[in-house]
């Protein structure tokens, strides 16, 4: 029936212990004190509170068969220390110490001496681990030491001998026990009140790191989009649009009108291999040094391939490439100068006629090898030719099924929607591609020109 006892004294006290424990631990100062932001104040009332604590393990703990207490007197002490350094732990052992000193009794001087010294030993473990928090098992070691030598001053202090020895004899293992119990329960809730706030300010730190690099990205995107041309030109006898949807924030392709010379306009549509950050670094490269090279009196081959030397001095590292068409637009002749570097070729759509027409022409991707050659060729254009340029984002989307949407339903798309002004068929080319691809996320930039003649330059 002692033991049954035992346990339930045991089991009161571990209540107390984490009522205590959870209410203090929630409150203001204690995260004050867990954080190292020392103050009169919240040290003053940790001391105060702990102190608290200890006068009630003094009369709190486990009733033994003789009417002896297995105290926890040292508990409020020690766990002070341990939380807020020597200090803190000496105050708290103080106010646990005197009210047990003046109780009397034959061992209240070692009883009194043993409680401030569990304050200094917790404060002393504090200041050595530099305010990191014990462990559990470092925290039950602890308190299973800091009993045995309560136990040790008893014997060595309390006359007479053979009454302390007995003492000890009786209660040495119930408060081993009652301590190490009240000690787990304290570490185990202050351990799970720092995970649980570590935890928080990750996930702080790591929405904040989202959003700066959401703002960076967006940043990024505003940059890159006020690369590309903010409306097409005016080119008599014709219509122009464009259109650049990025996969991610930033993205890889790029279209761009150039003036050449008077009447004359160069129109470029590239692809960047990779995507994402990389990409969009690389596609501003090849923008600059593309439009750079472009002159009146050179051809369109010869701008291209001045342009894939300097693009490929500043890859050799990367081996990053750009697939690239470039055309010169001439309205007055009706005529297109062209090279392709490795592009998807565009097509020539004629109203009323079956068939299109690819503007294929031979050469590699610009970035891979420093110095080649592109074939240049020429095309006459109709007053009713509508002329698509795009990339593979596009063709290569995919639905559900896995199939991508390929270049049969672009051309398709656009012959069935030739009477539209260029913005509205590339519209119309945007909502077909999406509705196929229905919830498939979109994995490559959509890019798409088209050149559209309304009626033979004068």
């Amino acid at each position: 029936m002692s033991i049954l006892n035992l346990l339930i004294d045991l089991v009161k006290t571990a209540g107390v212990v984490v009522f205590f424990a959870y209410i203090v631990t929630r409150t203001t100062f204690f995260l004050e004190i867990l954080d190292k932001k020392l103050t009169w104040k919240n040290q003053a009332i940790m001391i105060v509170l702990f102190g608290a604590l200890s006068i009630f393990g003094t009369y709190g703990g486990l009733q033994l068969p003789s009417g002896a207490i297995a105290n926890i007197r040292d508990l409020g002490p020690m766990v002070a220390g341990l939380v807020g350094g020597p200090v803190i732990g000496l105050g708290a052992g103080l106010i646990g110490g005197v009210h047990r000193y003046f109780m009397g009794g034959f061992v209240n001087v070692p009883c009194s001496i043993a409680t401030v010294i569990a304050g200094l030993l917790g404060g002393t473990i504090y200041w050595i681990r530099k305010g990191k928090f014990v462990t559990i098992w470092q925290a039950i070691l602890l308190a299973i030491f800091m009993e045995s030598l309560h136990m040790g001053l008893t014997v060595l202090i309390a006359r007479p001998y053979e009454q302390a020895v007995s003492v000890v004899q009786e209660v040495i293992l119930p408060m081993i026990a009652a301590n190490a119990t009240g000690i787990a329960v304290f570490a185990f809730i202050i351990h799970n009140l720092i995970v649980e706030r570590n935890t928080a300010k990750e996930k702080e730190s790591l929405r904040r790191k989202l959003e700066q690099t959401e703002y960076e990205m967006e940043t990024a995107k505003g940059i890159q989009q006020s690369l590309l041309p903010e409306f097409a030109p005016q080119i008599e006898g014709f219509d122009l649009a464009a259109l650049n949807l990025p996969c991610r924030q930033v993205g890889g392709d790029f279209y761009d009108f150039i003036p050449v010379q008077e009447n004359k306009w160069g129109i470029v549509i590239a692809d960047v291999s990779g995507k994402g950050v990389p990409a969009a670094l690389f596609m501003a490269l090849s923008r600059t040094l593309v439009r750079a090279n472009v002159a009146a009196n050179l051809t369109a081959s010869q701008a291209m391939q001045k342009a894939n030397h300097l693009i490929s001095q500043e890859t050799k590292m990367g081996g990053m490439f750009v697939t690239l068409f470039y055309t010169v637009l001439d309205p007055q002749k009706m005529l297109l100068q062209y090279v392709n570097a490795g592009h998807n070729p565009p097509f020539v759509v004629h109203n009323g006629q079956d068939g299109v027409i690819l503007l294929k022409a031979k050469g590699i991707a610009m970035g891979v090898v420093d110095d080649y050659s592109l074939e240049q060729k020429e095309l006459k254009l109709d007053s009713n030719d509508t002329i698509v340029f795009y990339t593979d984002g596009i063709t290569e989307a995919i639905n559900n099924a896995g199939e991508q949407f390929g270049d049969k339903r672009l051309i398709e798309t656009v012959r069935e929607n030739l009477d539209l002004p260029a913005e509205e068929i590339i519209a119309k080319v945007k909502d077909t591609v999406f509705a196929f691809a229905q919830e498939q996320p979109q994995f490559d930039d959509f890019t798409m020109v088209v050149l559209k003649a309304t009626s033979m330059a004068n």
